[in-house]
């Protein structure tokens, strides 16, 4: 089973950006993903998770900076 632990939307001018972690039987997927590319990262490790999810939040403040908004 999957489970969501982090999942987010964001919208500006027709583009979508998502970025979502969610924990597996074997760990936690975490996927960035923009019009143009889909980036997928493997952790085993909660703590890499905690810096995968300063790293999302980091750069959705910014994009929210930059005008985009919650989908």
């Amino acid at each position: 089973m999957i489970r969501p632990v982090f999942e987010k939307k964001l919208v500006r001018a027709g583009e979508v950006r998502s970025y979502q972690i969610r924990m597996g039987s074997n760990g936690w997927e975490a996927s960035k993903q923009d019009e143009q590319t889909v980036a997928r990262q493997h952790h085993e490790d909660w703590h890499q998770v905690e810096r995968t999810l300063t790293k999302f939040e980091l750069e959705i403040e910014t994009l929210r900076g930059q005008g985009w908004r919650d989908s």
